[in-house]
């Protein structure tokens, strides 16, 4: 990345407000640091040469402490705001990139979301010392150099060319050092992101490997990782330590130079005192921003290295989407015709054909690794069809923009207008903290009902019998004022089924999409949840749903097998795994859903 990349100032509007602070903070730097120069030579000379007293020079006593205190303010202030900006911009890179990451997709995400999970943590903290530290000090070497070399120009010529012949040595050492230290933060993060993607993997895993006796097995890969990460990390403090003593020598001769040639001018007449100190109390001044620049560069090159690769995700682009609104999903049928999806050298489903007609609930049937969620993606529309097609029958006059009574592609229908129909239920239900009458209604509509004393809404206490979550709000101390974790921690498995299904009956959504609903559940949890698809069938929805047992198949009615087949001539070299559940309902959730 740039020094001061200009995508930064595009994506981030703090970042951008914070450079013209501290371009404003710098200018008002450089004037006060000439001031205190001029002043405190202009205070010593006469008191040397002339052996004046202090009360003789109490006004430039007096203008010297008030430069003082103006540097203290303008450090205090630009200090402050760096702390503020830095964190404003990480939360504005942090939303962009999951607007970006939910705007690619699935598939998208199930290639980089544990790369990207870790960039957005530990990655993008390393852009704090960017900004307080790198930034300010790049601003005012644009800032503070060139007037306080300005000044000594008018003061002093000889000292000036003294300047002018040992300036340039730091920025090319810093260049030499710069592209080293690059490469090595470059290395760190991605030694950092394997670590993040393997431990979250491990995590994700951790039950299965648990059951099969294999929890220790991935401890030397972790461990090797870990050491490789550290590895690196020390590689980059090294070369930062290294470089900063070789800057620091570089500058310490540079103002020693000019140093010893104003004192050899002092000693044989050639410059008064009062000039001659001026230039050496500015000499440092110069090179100084220049010195901090390359001392801190260590220290932004983590986040420098974090930042390209936001800047990578942002830039990628997004699949075309349609833009004709969606027919009417209470009235018309979808038509799934030869759909296969390529995933893991595989077509999965592969060649599907069945028809879904509103108000009937539906059952996807088949082998594990069938393609059965996969095909449920794509009828969410958050997965590409490979080879076919999905087709929705709208009723005369349903779909504006559209011929009477004709078949709209689902490729061709705005996402937006079809996510609003659905509601999307996996087998683990996207769950955020609070309350389960927060959860089911909302925080808004929660805290305006707590407000004024309502009673739990009619609908609210029916849906929640239908499911039978009432027999779980029966039995906590709090009822529906029930605190819960991330994920729904505080329940079980099968009570946060019935919780999900209690929001997807409360919603006004004409299809409802349940992933396995039934999975590791006991009978008694399975009968409450068949007694919720019953209910949502009643109603008048389309239902689909993913099941491997009977009895959801036996409500069924309509049952449609999917299969996958193997026919590595066929298959897209470029396809890839189809996402988890997990990443199609972080998508749909942050899409607008969630239900």
């Amino acid at each position: 990345m740039k020094p001061l990349d200009p995508r930064l100032m595009r994506y981030a509007h703090s970042a951008r407000r914070y450079v013209v602070l501290t371009a404003v903070t710098g200018v008002l730097t450089a004037i006060l640091v000439v001031a205190q120069a001029w002043l405190i030579s202009r205070i010593i000379s006469p008191v040397i040469l002339d052996r004046a007293r202090p009360g003789e020079l109490s006004g430039l006593l007096a203008a010297l402490a008030g430069v003082a205190v103006a540097r203290a303010l303008v450090v205090l202030v630009q200090e402050g705001r760096a702390h503020r900006a830095a964190a404003s911009t990480i939360i504005e890179l942090r939303r962009l990139v999951l607007a970006r990451a939910a705007a690619l997709g699935p598939r998208w995400q199930s290639t980089h979301g544990a790369d990207t999970a870790t960039l957005l943590t530990r990655g993008l903290d390393d852009l704090e010392p960017y900004f307080v530290r790198y930034l300010p000090q790049l601003l005012l070497a644009a800032t503070v150099t060139p007037m306080t070399g300005a000044v000594m120009l008018a003061a002093d010529i000889p000292s000036t060319v003294a300047v002018v012949l040992t300036i340039p040595l730091i920025p090319v050492f810093m260049i030499l050092i710069g592209r080293l230290t690059q490469e090595y933060s470059t290395q760190r993060l991605a030694a950092m992101e394997r670590l993040g993607s393997q431990v979250l993997d491990l995590i994700a895993g951790l039950p299965t490997l648990k059951a099969l006796g294999r929890e220790t097995g991935p401890v030397k890969r972790v461990r090797a990782l870990g050491e490789a990460y550290n590895a690196t990390t020390m590689s980059t403090l090294r070369v930062a330590f290294l470089s900063g003593a070789v800057l620091e020598f570089i500058t310490t001769l540079s103002v020693a130079i000019i140093a010893v040639e104003v004192g050899f001018r002092l000693l044989y007449g050639g410059l008064d005192l009062a000039t001659g100190l001026l230039v050496i109390m500015i000499a440092p001044e110069i090179f100084n921003p220049l010195r901090q620049v390359g001392f801190h560069f260590h220290a932004s090159a983590n986040g420098v290295a974090a930042a390209e690769a936001v800047f990578s995700i942002l830039e990628t682009p997004i699949p075309e989407r349609g833009t004709t609104a969606a027919p009417s999903l209470a009235t018309a049928t979808i038509r799934i015709e030869g759909l296969s999806v390529a995933a893991r050298g595989a077509w999965a489903p592969h060649d599907l054909t069945a028809v879904i007609r509103p108000g009937r609930l539906v059952v996807l049937t088949g082998d594990s690794g069938a393609g059965k969620t996969t095909t449920a993606q794509v009828l969410l529309g958050l997965l590409p069809a490979d080879r076919g097609r999905v087709l929705i029958s709208a009723p005369l006059g349903d779909s504006p923009g559209t011929p009477a009574g004709g078949l709209i592609d689902l490729a061709d229908i705005d996402p937006a207008t079809w996510w609003e129909q659905i509601s999307w239920v996996p087998q683990r239900p996207a769950i955020l903290p609070g309350t389960l009458l927060a959860h089911v209604l909302g925080e808004d509509e929660e805290a305006a009902m707590r407000a004024s004393g309502a009673p739990i809404p009619e609908a609210v206490e029916r849906a929640a019998a239908q499911s039978g979550l009432d027999e779980v709000i029966a039995s906590l101390e709090h009822g529906w004022s029930t605190p819960i974790g991330q994920g729904g921690v505080g329940l079980s498995i099968g009570q946060r089924q019935r919780l999900a299904l209690t929001r997807a009956l409360l919603a006004p959504r004409p299809l409802v999409v349940l992933d396995e609903p039934t999975a590791h559940l006991d009978a008694a949890s399975e009968a409450h949840v068949l007694r919720a698809v019953e209910a949502l069938r009643a109603e008048g929805r389309t239902i689909i749903v993913i099941a491997h047992r009977r009895a959801l198949i036996a409500i069924a009615d309509d049952v449609v097998e999917v299969r996958s087949t193997h026919d590595p001539d066929t298959i897209p070299s470029e396809g890839t795994a189809p996402p988890g559940e997990a990443a199609a309902a972080g998508a749909l959730t942050r899409a607008g859903d969630g239900r």
